[in-house]
């Protein structure tokens, strides 16, 4: 049973719940949890888990979920995850710290894409969901609201270092979010009168003194300016030293920020930088794509015209050309496991190892030494070894690596000159990829 991989697939937005609540640790753990597990399984609409993992992974039932509970089980704590294999993707985990540590039931819950989160009804049952959990384990502090506009906010720290911010945790209403379970320690020292009267589409006073506030319908329209307005409008509330024009205009700037940009990438790079973008933290995604609109990598420079090519200088052209295919294989042995496609020395090869390296941070994190004695003469023989294969292309073996050409057209390229520029930096990765030269190369091969 293979489930979604929540953190490989698009980085996207997504809805997030952290809840932080207790549980009586007296009580036979199935009957405590059983609550837990009736509110998911009556109010998941359309994200319900499917799978249920703890030493091992099952499909989802109660019977597995306590299964799971046992095997994680140590002096201290227990846990479990619970995903999904199809669309809405999931990742849910349950965490239970028992005595002598200070007793605490968290949950946390990540649905992905946010727009799972369009339909009022859905959201409603999301709501009563966590109301259910409120009502029964007793709440410091619960919210559900965007990922991406979350991080914007600067949560879960609100510009506090954090040592502070695990010592005092949400102490003061930092932010207002889509839905809120505020606990009776916070309620008190807003004051309850004022808490229950806040503008909001949802105010409940819980039967353990906690209050419940949704400021809005919907999860997945947040940054509407009907939900912004309505936002703003419970956070002065809440707190009366801030200004409704402050807090509305920094929300907007937010909604701004998140605001979908058109990609129109330069397009002998687009397919390098439309991977690039998709990994971007979905707060910053947008900037990145506004970016990527305005940047123009450099023209190729690693290239003669063919008849100031310079001639082969090696007595053995045939060894030559062994030398240049081992070092290509090398490449593919290094890659292989996370880049299956470098063993077809495709121009889509090439776009995968360039956004391989980029991905990893090949320049910054592996030795220089190691970089420029191994890996870019592997990298100038594969991208030759691409040219080749792909565009007619014809070694011209030289004694020096930097000298060696792949003649195309009415050009020669250099290969493993790009391929030291290409292994400056990690924006060089970008400036000098092996995707845009090979493109322009295509171009002029005629």
């Amino acid at each position: 049973m293979k489930r979604l991989e929540f953190h490989r697939e698009r980085e996207e937005d997504y809805l997030r719940l952290d809840f932080d609540g207790a549980f009586d640790t007296q009580a036979a753990l199935e009957s405590e949890l059983e609550p837990f597990l009736q509110a998911l399984e009556e109010h998941a609409n359309g994200w319900m888990p499917d799978v249920v993992e703890g030493k091992r992974r099952r499909k989802y039932s109660r019977a597995a979920a306590w299964k799971s509970l046992e095997e994680e089980r140590d002096e201290n704590s227990t846990g479990l995850g619970l995903y999904r294999t199809k669309w809405p993707a999931l990742d849910m985990s349950l965490s239970l710290w028992f005595p002598p540590l200070p007793t605490k039931l968290g949950i946390t819950i990540k649905v992905k894409p946010i727009s799972s989160f369009t339909d009022a009804e859905c959201c409603r049952q999301f709501v009563e969901m966590v109301r259910s959990w409120a009502s029964r384990y007793p709440v410091t502090h619960a919210v559900a609201h965007s990922i991406a506009d979350s991080a914007l906010a600067g949560s879960p720290r609100f510009g506090r270092d954090q040592q502070t911010s695990i010592r005092d945790g949400f102490d003061k209403i930092y932010e207002v979010s889509w839905l809120n379970i505020f606990g009776p320690k916070l309620v008190e020292t807003v004051g309850r009168e004022r808490m229950l009267s806040t503008p909001a589409w949802r105010v409940e006073e819980l039967p353990n003194g906690s209050v419940l506030l949704v400021t809005w319908p919907t999860a997945a329209d947040f940054a509407s300016e009907e939900a912004r307005l309505a936002q703003a409008r419970a956070h002065v509330h809440l707190r009366p030293d801030l200004d409704l024009p402050t807090v509305l205009r920094n929300l907007r700037e937010r909604s701004a920020t998140l605001a979908p940009v058109e990609p129109r990438f330069h397009p002998d790079v687009a397919p390098l930088l439309s991977r690039v973008v998709d990994r971007v933290a979905s707060h910053e995604r947008q900037r990145k794509i506004a970016e990527f609109n305005a940047y123009q990598p450099p023209e190729p420079e690693e290239w003669l015209p063919a008849d100031a090519a310079l001639p082969s200088d090696v007595e053995d052209p045939k060894r030559a050309l062994e030398i240049y295919s081992y070092l290509a294989e090398l490449l593919v042995a290094l890659l292989h496991t996370k880049v299956p496609s470098v063993f077809e020395e495709t121009p889509e090869s090439l776009t995968d190892v360039d956004y391989q390296f980029w991905h990893e941070e090949f320049p910054r994190v592996f030795e220089r030494k190691n970089i420029d004695e191994h890996a870019v003469p592997a990298i100038g023989a594969y991208l030759g070894q691409v040219l080749v294969r792909n565009l007619g292309g014809q070694w011209i073996p030289r004694k020096k690596f930097s000298e060696a050409q792949v003649r195309v057209g009415n050009r020669v390229w250099l290969p493993f000159v790009r391929a030291w520029r290409y292994m400056r930096s990690c924006q060089s990765l970008l400036d000098f990829s092996l995707t845009q030269l090979y493109r322009v190369a295509e171009r002029h091969r005629s």
